[in-house]
């Protein structure tokens, strides 16, 4: 008997994500730490299976070791199946054509071999670098509902902020008259998440012409969405209105890892109805006998010094008389005695020694010109050594 899968998700996970410099360097985005004890590819991967959606292609492509390590059989998320479950999906030699993604629809292209394995009859389209809690099924219901060829999850952004996105304009029943990519004059407030479910057949057919194009980019906003559109296909938006954070950038990152603080509602990874799941490292409760303030600490390590509005995460150790305020750590990180670190962003595996100064006090670092607005950034694996200083809004990737 032949089985099939309602819906299919393909999840794009391979992006280089060069806006967060040294935290990227040698991991691919999606495998960035988050939130103390997560990576942000746990979220759009525990939405699926907290949608009841099981079968999940995540495509890889920049940087995939950690990810790939990471991800597994997919067990932490219930996606270890006999039929369906989580698949990484990298580029790989054909017999005709041999080459990396060219774009988010020549990725998905790529792999639609994978996706008719399974004869599914709608695709569920995913970005792997937001940060956010969603019922997929509401939106597959919404698309049936409507009988849409496509669906786009929106939301609602300030007029300022834009330009930034794809941009919605549509009709009072929600279906879709114009999509606009990034448009210097938005008519509409509505910003596509980068979230679709397409009717499977529609979705194939649009991907096997665009694959024809030689003027194409390959990306669905570009290319795939106008030509839909053009083509007086049925397609509708779907309105969210819970949180949703692009971590593209190293502020949205901080900001992010701060709202898990309490500033921002709507936000409770506490929540236990829809669980985000993790491949967290087994680690015995932190040992805190420092001074903790407004912030949330991971299993593992040990915090003597002082810690305040920030985030720390697994098996990290922060000596007596070390300060860290307004920063993120991101696991297996030591802070010696007398070190000083405000408004920073500290990759894993990170030694900061005796009396180093890391970045500044947030009001004064604000104030900094740089490409991180301020806050200061340590790569993966390195030393700063006694004494050492980093200045207000640095990269780094090698020792200090």
């Amino acid at each position: 008997m032949l089985r099939k899968k309602e819906c299919v998700a393909m999840l794009l996970a391979g992006g280089q994500g060069s806006r967060l410099y040294a935290l990227t360097n040698n991991i691919a985005k999606p495998a960035v730490s988050f939130g103390s004890k997560y990576r942000i590819i746990d979220f759009p991967l525990s939405n699926c299976i907290n949608s009841g959606i099981d079968t999940v292609g995540v495509l890889t492509q920049y940087q995939p070791l950690v990810l790939n390590e990471y991800v597994g059989n997919g067990q932490p998320w219930d996606l270890d199946r006999t039929f369906g479950g989580v698949h990484i999906l990298s580029p790989y030699e054909a017999k005709t054509d041999t080459s990396w993604y060219k774009g988010t629809a020549n990725a998905i292209y790529q792999n639609i071999r994978f996706m008719k394995m399974y004869d599914p009859e709608y695709v569920l389209i995913l970005s792997g670098d937001h940060i956010y809690k969603m019922d997929y099924d509401k939106m597959l219901t919404a698309h049936k509902n409507t009988g849409a060829d496509c669906t786009i999850a929106c939301m609602q952004v300030p007029m300022k902020e834009a330009s930034r996105f794809g941009i919605l304009n549509t009709n009072p029943d929600g279906s879709i008259y114009e999509f606009e990519e990034k448009p210097k004059q938005p008519k509409s407030d509505l910003a596509s998440m980068g979230i679709y479910i397409f009717t499977a057949s529609k979705l194939f057919k649009y991907l096997e012409e665009d694959d024809k194009d030689p003027n194409s980019e390959n990306d669905f906003g570009k290319n795939i969405l106008p030509k839909m559109l053009a083509a007086g296909e049925k397609m509708y938006s779907y309105r969210f209105e819970g949180y949703w954070k692009d971590v593209g950038t190293i502020s949205s990152l901080w900001e992010a890892n701060m709202d898990l603080l309490g500033v921002v509602p709507n936000f409770d990874l506490s929540d236990k109805d829809r669980v985000i799941h993790s491949r967290s490292p087994l680690a015995p409760p932190a040992y805190v006998e420092g001074d903790v303030i407004n912030s949330i600490v991971a299993t593992g390590g040990e915090i003597d010094g002082k810690v305040i509005n920030s985030v720390v995460g697994t098996n990290c150790t922060i000596e007596k008389g070390a300060e860290v305020v307004d920063c993120v750590l991101m696991g297996n990180i030591v802070v010696k005695a007398g070190a000083k670190l405000n408004y920073a962003i500290i990759d894993e595996d990170v030694t900061i020694c005796e009396n180093a100064v890391i970045g500044a006090p947030k009001a004064e670092a604000e104030k900094v010109e740089s490409k991180t607005s301020g806050i200061t950034v340590l790569g993966r694996g390195i030393t700063v050594s006694k004494n050492g200083k980093v200045p207000a809004g640095e990269i780094v990737d090698k020792n200090v």
